[in-house]
């Protein structure tokens, strides 16, 4: 087994769990809310206060989970300094595009080269093949979605939260965005903040805080209304899932199948009869 996978298999121990070591970590889970969650309200410089006396604390109790926190938080200031509501124009792109890059790779360089070690990492290959229930899941998912998400998207009108899309071009760039926020998210909330959250907290534990996070930006990126109702166990299911298989591979392929299903939801929803495989119709 290659050594990442050996690395991955074997994960650092948790020390036993402590108010003193866990409030801090929820604390930089929960800024996001305000960062991503509460983007454009007053209360949003909360999120920053937060996070700050989060990372001090952190720092008075342990400095391993202080500098592995930190990351965490570098990551989410990044992302917190655009609105990443949706928008395909080319120029919101390239912004977004950049903005997200920053958040997954500046963490990455400082683990490599500052702190010179190898907790955040991207394996593409688990070391071992995909049980039965693995495969069936693959199927699952996109099954779900075709069933719930026409309902969630159109029924609560979130739908208008994406841009209409019309011409193919448009059509082209959502389906690219789509997918690229998709990938991205397992970067940078799996790859990243659950396996650092994993070096100080049981699975459990770890993907909640993760959770956390990962809906908070769904949040700000459209999935409102009674989206958390989808949006948390998908985030749960995700740092499981990455937990048993080890593989980037597999949680990259399964969000990207739910997210065809959403690109093709939110084109049904803007245009009425092009894609007429849902029950739920499209809004008139």
């Amino acid at each position: 087994m290659p050594a990442v996978d050996r690395a991955l298999a074997s994960p650092v121990e948790p020390p036993p769990l402590s108010a003193s070591r866990l409030l801090p970590a929820v604390g930089v889970a929960l800024s996001a809310v305000s960062l991503f969650g509460l983007y454009d309200q007053p209360v949003r410089p909360v999120g920053y206060v937060v996070l700050v006396v989060s990372l001090v604390a952190a720092g008075v109790v342990d400095r391993g989970l202080f500098r592995d926190l930190l990351l965490i938080g570098i990551g989410i200031v990044i992302v917190s300094l655009v609105s990443v509501e949706a928008d395909i124009s080319y120029g919101n792109i390239l912004v977004l595009g950049t903005v997200f890059t920053a958040a997954v790779l500046v963490p990455f360089l400082i683990d490599r080269f500052v702190y010179r070690r190898r907790a955040i990492r991207f394996p593409w290959r688990g070391g071992q093949k995909w049980a039965p229930w693995e495969k069936s899941y693959l199927f699952s998912v996109p099954l779900l979605g075709w069933l719930i998400l026409p309902f969630y998207f159109i029924s609560s009108e979130v739908y208008l939260n994406w841009p209409a899309v019309e011409a193919p071009d448009e059509i082209a760039r959502l389906f690219v965005g789509v997918n690229a926020v998709g990938t991205w998210d397992e970067l940078f909330f799996i790859c990243t903040c659950y396996a650092l959250f994993l070096r100080h907290f049981r699975p459990l534990i770890a993907n909640l805080l993760q959770a956390v996070i990962f809906v908070s930006f769904l949040w700000e990126l459209g999935y409102q209304a009674w989206g958390p109702a989808l949006t948390i166990p998908f985030a749960l299911l995700q740092g499981f899932i990455f937990t048993r298989t080890k593989s980037l591979t597999f949680v990259l392929i399964v969000h990207l199948l739910f997210d065809l299903v959403v690109f093709l939801v939110i084109v049904h929803a803007h245009n009425p009869g092009l894609i007429p495989i849902f029950f739920v119709p499209s809004p008139s």
